[in-house]
């Protein structure tokens, strides 16, 4: 009797056994199906950055943890406008690695309006790509509220939408800040130190991203260079602000170590930044190859340099060592003079240099031969 109970109860444990699993395995339907549904969108972004916007499989992958595209319709569309308006495969693909989200924008409300004015004050043609590539936050900026104003501010100054483009070329990076508070104070500094308004306009061309620093910051840069010797009605004020006001603390002591380790001493360092602000626009490494080449190639004193800071400036490979080249070969064909001014023929003009030290000897093969860079730096002086 006992046998035939279990016998009975047994199959019924298992069928409600069963039961509770089966209960189990539809709860978990709806999960599995959210799991694949999420990474069939996944795949469905990752396939679109990559086919449509032209991103590596890697930067594709990045940008799917950023943006969820569910239908194509709107990156279609965004992708269409920038098509329209000269962006190549290259251009979208830089502009949505960089800014993903841009592929989810209205294209009429957002987009468009922000081209057209971009076009309105000359920003057109291949440079309208390569000006909103060059920053993300450009799209993101309010078209009413941040760009126009910060154009009208800038064009007060600038006078012309010619040169407002062209100061722009420079660096984008002033059209998301905050005017009023760093921009208008800055300007504020340099007119409390007597810089001339024609030369203001001068920096917002040539480095509008230098009157982006703090109030503070800028203040000390300006005091830095008045106590340096500069005289704030100089041009030369105008570039050592734009010079010291962009490049970061470490960086300017790195380059200004790497001068004095050629023997520069601490008056010598501002001598020469005196005479070039620009020097100090040089990478570290430009300027440690140059000096060296100087001192140890060409046998120049590093108070030499000192005189003639622009030869911080040049390039070193195509300009600096075809000139060598051939004076080297003219001096081992005392063709040179002993007391040649070396440092003039290194720092002249093309037409200049051209003029004494090639047309003369066009006649032999070895100085033209040297100055396409044939020979290089191994020609030797005998």
């Amino acid at each position: 009797m006992l046998r035939s109970i279990c016998k009975t109860l047994i199959p019924q444990q298992r069928s409600i056994e069963f039961q509770i699993s089966d209960v189990r395995y539809v709860q978990t339907l709806p999960f599995l199906n959210s799991i694949s549904k999420s990474r069939d969108q996944q795949s469905l972004t990752v396939s679109y950055l990559t086919n449509s916007c032209g991103l590596s499989l890697e930067k594709a992958i990045s940008a799917s943890k950023v943006i969820n595209i569910e239908r194509t319709e709107k990156p279609n569309s965004v992708i269409q406008l920038l098509t329209s308006h000269g962006f190549t495969k290259f251009h979208i693909a830089t502009l949505v690695s960089k800014h993903p989200p841009i592929l989810l924008a209205h294209p009429e409300k957002n987009l468009k309006p922000k081209f057209e004015y971009f076009k309105s004050v000359g920003i057109l043609g291949p440079d309208l790509p390569k000006f909103l590539c060059s920053n993300k936050h450009i799209l993101l900026c309010s078209l009413n509220n941040q760009i126009m104003p910060t154009f009208d501010f800038l064009r007060r100054f600038v006078q012309t939408n010619e040169n407002l483009v062209y100061a722009l070329k420079q660096s984008t990076r002033v059209i998301g800040c905050n005017i009023e508070k760093k921009v208008k104070p800055n300007i504020n500094t340099l007119r409390a130190h007597g810089v001339p308004e024609l030369h203001i306009a001068k920096l917002i061309m040539l480095q509008p991203s230098s009157l982006i620093l703090s109030a503070a910051m800028f203040k000390n840069v300006v005091d830095v260079i008045k106590e340096m010797g500069f005289e704030p009605t100089s041009r030369l004020f105008l570039l050592a602000v734009r010079s010291m006001s962009v490049i970061s603390k470490s960086a300017w002591l790195n380059k200004k170590n790497i001068l004095m380790s050629f023997g520069w001493s601490e008056s010598e360092f501002n001598l020469a930044f005196r005479k070039q602000p620009m020097m100090m626009l040089s990478s570290g490494k430009k300027i440690r190859k140059l000096m060296d080449f100087y001192v140890n190639e060409v046998g120049l004193k590093p108070s030499d340099i000192v005189k003639c800071p622009n030869l911080l400036l040049v390039g070193l490979e195509k300009r600096i060592i075809p000139r060598w080249s051939v004076l080297k070969v003219l001096m081992s064909k005392n063709l040179l003079k002993k007391d040649a001014d070396i440092i003039w023929a290194l720092n002249t003009m093309k037409l200049d240099f051209e003029k004494r030290y090639i047309t003369c000897y066009m006649d032999d093969p070895e100085v033209t031969r040297a100055y396409q860079g044939v020979l290089g730096s191994q020609t030797s002086v005998k």
